[in-house]
């Protein structure tokens, strides 16, 4: 089951983006992009939960309906 999970993320210096997360304790996640970002953070979650024998009650499930910021490069 998928649930959602809120990220923080930063523009760092050198075009570097740092994700952080109040949901999942020790999620941190660095990438070139905020694609490699997500990407890299999605599994650092992942393994996170698994180490941490989370609860997926304790999670979010993904709403039928949600707002998601399109990041388009121009």
């Amino acid at each position: 089951m998928e649930h959602v999970i809120q990220l923080q993320i930063e523009k760092l210096p050198g075009d570097l983006y740092l994700a952080t997360s109040r949901d999942v304790q020790g999620l941190l996640a660095m990438g070139h992009s905020v694609l490699e970002t997500l990407e890299i953070a999605r599994d650092v979650a992942r393994k996170l939960l698994e180490v941490q024998s989370i609860d997926a009650t304790e999670l979010q499930p993904i709403p039928e309906r949600f707002d998601y910021p399109l990041i388009v490069a121009i």
